[in-house]
């Protein structure tokens, strides 16, 4: 099955900070996140998914963690 969909949140949550007050925005790997196409990566891989089973991986975190293997050269 093709991986769900999170739908944007609109509303806060007391007790948790948000990532982007966390994080530094101008850090390479954030910058990087906002230039690659997520949405290419999820028409090309969507055939691969199959239609029944358990919810697929998100395409966002296979790709980024592949990049990051590749980037570092790590096995």
């Amino acid at each position: 099955m093709t991986p769900h969909k999170r739908p944007p949140q609109t509303e806060g949550d007391l007790f948790r900070s948000r990532l982007d007050q966390i994080i530094n925005l101008r850090h390479d790997l954030v910058r990087l996140a906002g230039l690659v196409a997520w949405g290419f990566f999820d028409e090309r891989f969507a055939p691969l998914y199959a239609e029944t089973g358990r919810p697929g991986v998100p395409t966002r975190l296979m790709v980024g963690l592949h990049l990051l293997k590749h980037m570092y050269g790590r096995l």
